[in-house]
């Protein structure tokens, strides 16, 4: 084994203690109550990668603060690889449906439990710790190094795309890498080559001034709830397409050969379906669940509030209503051009006897990168040394909107190479990270400097 490989190996339990601190940690950006718990995440990682080598400093934002980590000792021949992630992580509600606490990570049949473990904290922190392993073994990486860990990913990344255009020159480099995605299965290294872009909205709605007695006053006056169900039932039509005038206008389509290499893939429809517990799949017609996930715009209703929802029965006719809609978006949708088209064609559907607002609460680019060049081949191999198989090339139906702004400010390829896998509830009750794969994803994250410095020592 080289001194590279038995490092990893022999600090590989330290590697598990120091992330279940990281997760202890109950930074959720959504929540106010939780500003002190970002300062306090930020802190603890700044001093961590302070540890590991790098030179760590605290950006302060309007929001929640920036760590930035920095090694340049490659000199300035040498390429510049920046590696981006997040410390925030997403509300735990419903708090009941957890089998154990969020924020006192458990490991349960080689899995890692907690909020946070694969959606950021665990794939970020692999990264911390592949750059430990070569500082401590070798005095050097092959490259130059920036590590930019923000605290806003899971609230639209408000102040990350402000910092990078005002350090644009201090972060410039030659690659971004980052892993804040999903493997295509276990075993089964990938990268992803595009990400759908984000418009996120709430729909308004108010009736009378107060809720009304619905026997008194039913049948006469225009029910908010019902009023936002016939809004909402326009947005698609019968063959589950989004109906919204002008929406798929500036789609751009996939190539035939990259839509023939996505229905190669092993997947099975009965396996995705048994995994979500859905009685049946749905969406749009003509497209492969896959292709649904990755390639096409979509529109989904994510929570909806109005009237009486308490035990037993109040009979009012509610005096607001309440929708929250988000729309998946492809390239090359942009999303304000999306919220131009859903403030139109919502105040074209909405019924006279309710006042309507719609409010874009944020948003993000979509994004699709060609698979070439050192850094995709650099990545290509590190996967493959790490898991014994070459990578597939995948899509991803969420949202990274930072990919966009690395690309579009720093004019710089971005490789995504994600460690999570299907069903890992990122964004749901009992989140988990398979705890192979922070072993292997740091194994892949240490050979990836290797091999773009030219030289590999051996596994």
């Amino acid at each position: 084994m080289s001194a590279l490989s038995t490092y990893l190996a022999t600090h590989q339990q330290r590697f598990r203690d120091e992330l279940f601190e990281f997760l202890r940690i109950p930074s959720v950006s959504a929540r106010s109550e939780h500003a002190a718990d970002l300062q306090a995440c930020a802190a603890w990682l700044r001093d961590k990668m302070q540890a590991a080598g790098l030179t760590t400093t605290i950006h302060e934002t309007p929001g929640h603060p920036i760590v930035l980590g920095e090694w340049r000792g490659a000199g300035a021949s040498a390429p510049t690889i920046l590696v981006y992630g997040h410390y925030d992580v997403q509300p735990v509600e419903p708090l009941e449906l957890w089998d154990s606490p969020p924020f006192e990570p458990e490991i349960r049949d080689g899995r890692i439990y907690a909020r946070g473990s694969v959606d950021d904290k665990g794939q970020l922190y692999l990264h911390v710790k592949a750059i430990e392993a070569h500082l401590a073994t070798a005095g050097r990486l092959p490259c130059n190094v920036i590590v930019l860990a923000e605290g806003e990913e899971e609230v639209g990344s408000d102040n990350l795309a402000a910092f990078v255009e005002a350090q644009a020159a201090r972060l410039a480099c030659d690659g971004v890498v980052i892993s804040d995605s999903a493997m295509f299965a276990p075993g089964q290294p990938s990268i992803l080559s595009s990400l759908r872009g984000l418009a996120y909205f709430q729909i308004d709605l108010e009736g009378p001034t107060v809720d009304l007695h619905s026997g008194s006053y039913g049948g006469a006056v225009v029910n908010p709830a019902m009023a936002l169900a016939r809004i909402l039932a326009t947005f698609h039509d019968a063959d589950g397409r989004v109906a919204i005038p002008g929406f798929y206008d500036a789609v751009r389509e996939w190539e035939p050969d990259v839509r023939a290499q996505i229905r190669t893939l092993p997947f099975d429809d009965a396996h995705f379906q048994a995994e979500t517990g859905a009685s049946a799949l749905g969406g749009e017609a003509g497209w492969t669940t896959l292709e649904r996930i990755w390639c096409r715009p979509t529109c989904e209703v994510n929570g909806l509030l109005s009237g009486y929802t308490g035990e037993g029965a109040k009979t009012v006719l509610p005096s607001r209503a309440m929708a929250k809609v988000s729309c998946r978006l492809v390239p090359d949708q942009a999303p304000g051009a999306i919220g131009d088209l859903m403030r139109r064609h919502v105040a074209r559907v909405a019924p006279a006897g309710v006042r309507v607002t719609v409010t874009e609460l944020h948003g993000g680019n979509p994004w699709r990168a060609r698979l070439e060049g050192a850094l995709f081949d650099a990545g290509r191999r590190a996967l493959q040394r790490a898991y014994g198989k070459a990578p597939v090339i995948v899509g991803e139906g969420g949202s990274i909107p930072v990919v966009h702004d690395f690309a579009r400010v720093l004019g710089a390829p971005v490789l995504l190479m994600g460690f999570g896998l299907p069903g890992e509830n990122a964004h749901a009750p009992n989140e988990w990270m398979s705890e192979e794969n922070y072993v292997k994803g740091t194994a892949a994250a240490a050979w990836l400097w290797e091999e773009l410095g030219g030289g590999a020592s051996g596994a």
